[in-house]
């Protein structure tokens, strides 16, 4: 992998094959063209599908008139009543190449999605939160190893819950103590409920990713987790869970801040994300999303009666009015996809933007890389310390390039950043659950058609 700190200025002149006057004149012809795709798709959508490219795309290896398949596309799943609306954000080499808006952030009251729409991002919040992590490392308050009951004296011991061949299960020590890299990579063992002891999970009130109801901090509900057997041993099983939620209060403790001042002071305010955070202010309420749910096909506004079946709440939320103090490192965030492009160029340059510099260069790199040695994840790919890592294109049976990094959302947005070709790719939804849709396998098609 190559980063940014060590390419020239001009990083468009280091891929092969460029040749300057077809860019120069692809530029022209590109800014033709989605200026026509522009005028075409507002003519074309009725007041009921709106379609808005927001930006044309930059002669820099990007085809504009392959990326309207991408726009396209979107626009068909509106349509179709497969999906109520999206944001795409796609930058290359820094430079915003692509940005559209289609169908519906309220698609009752006929109110179109912009491209400032604010979303519920869930477990895209566990990036910020693992870059939080590791900016305490680079502080010397922590390291990777150290087990988390060092941190978290409840979390000193703890236990895992061994299924019986007749039912039930028996309660074993831990083979080793949980370490702060172990939550990283989601190898501790800790799901969200899901497990041989599920029942006892539940009875503690602690199922499901959804913290934003609660009328308590997070903290108390990590102190509480650390008593309850685990669904795996240490070290031996990816098993995704609140492994992040416990990162933040561990944050919380080494700063001596509540999550969201530690990310606001170091990450959110000075990246310039004005509109990211745990909870939204009254005034923004009209750019916030609403969230639909896709079932056989067919879409329907989501209800706040309505609960998730593995435990988590997915109706319109308590992100607006509520208690307001349970910040969740791993699912509570709100953000817009500009934002978040802003933090995923960060990333992709090496833990830099803007002549100021959020982490070093190896501790990106250090992130980025497979830690999962044996622990089987997913065909192709592997896992960071906060991203999924592709590994194997051909194993992964997806376009794309080795090295690069992402994750996603429960309300089904993604992301991914590409440093072999300079990307930086933001789809931000609110589809929960999201039924058959292929949307981000569509999607990624499309986005890497459109590269020369």
């Amino acid at each position: 992998m190559t980063w940014p700190a060590q390419r020239p200025h001009d990083e468009g002149a280091r891929r092969k094959g460029k040749q300057r006057m077809n860019l120069i004149m692809r530029g022209i012809a590109s800014a033709i063209l989605v200026s026509a795709a522009l005028f075409n798709g507002v003519a074309a959508s009725n007041a009921q599908t709106p379609v808005r490219t927001i930006e044309a795309p930059a002669p820099s290896g990007i085809s504009a008139e392959r990326l309207g398949r991408l726009r396209a596309q979107l626009q068909r799943y509106v349509d179709e009543g497969r999906l109520a609306g999206a944001v795409v954000r796609i930058q290359q080499d820094g430079k915003l190449v692509f940005s559209a808006a289609v169908g519906w952030r309220d698609k009752e009251a006929r109110d179109p999605l912009r491209e400032d729409s604010i979303f519920r991002i869930a477990s895209q919040t566990k990036a910020l939160t693992s870059v939080a992590v590791m900016m305490l490392m680079e502080e010397g308050k922590l390291l990777l190893d150290d087990p988390v009951g060092k941190h978290l004296p409840e979390w000193k011991k703890t236990t895992v819950a061994v299924a019986k061949p007749g039912g039930g299960y028996e309660t074993v020590p831990a083979k080793r103590p949980i370490t702060i890299r172990d939550l990283l990579t989601h190898t501790a063992g800790i799901s969200y409920g899901a497990g041989p002891a599920e029942k006892a999970w539940r009875d503690a009130g602690l199922f499901g990713w959804y913290f934003a109801d609660r009328n308590e901090p997070v903290s108390g509900f990590v102190a509480r987790m650390a008593a309850l057997p685990m669904a795996a041993q240490p070290g031996e099983k990816f098993v995704y869970g609140y492994n992040t939620d416990i990162l933040g209060v561990v944050i919380e403790k080494l700063s001596g801040k509540s999550l969201q001042a530690f990310l606001d002071e170091r990450l959110i305010e000075p990246l310039g994300m004005k509109d990211t955070s745990f909870f939204l202010p009254r005034e923004k309420a009209g750019r916030f999303a609403v969230v639909y749910e896709g079932d056989e096909g067919k879409l329907r506004r989501a209800s706040d009666a309505n609960v998730w079946k593995a435990g988590g709440h997915f109706g319109q939320g308590h992100y607006l009015d509520g208690p307001r103090l349970a910040h969740s490192g791993g699912a509570g965030l709100l953000s817009t996809a500009a934002d978040y492009s802003r933090f995923l160029e960060m990333m992709r340059r090496g833990g830099e933007l803007d002549g100021r510099r959020y982490l070093s260069r190896k501790t990106v790199e250090l992130m980025v890389s497979n830690h999962l040695g044996s622990v089987e994840y997913s065909s192709g790919m592997g896992f960071g310390l906060g991203f999924s890592i592709r590994m194997d294109l051909g194993a992964a049976g997806q376009p794309g390039s080795t090295g690069e990094f992402g994750w996603g959302g429960a309300y089904h947005s993604t992301y991914w950043v590409d440093p072999e070709e300079g990307l930086t790719i933001v789809y931000m939804t609110q589809l929960l659950p999201s039924g058959d849709i292929d949307d981000h396998g569509k999607l990624r098609a499309l986005v890497y058609q459109a590269i020369d």
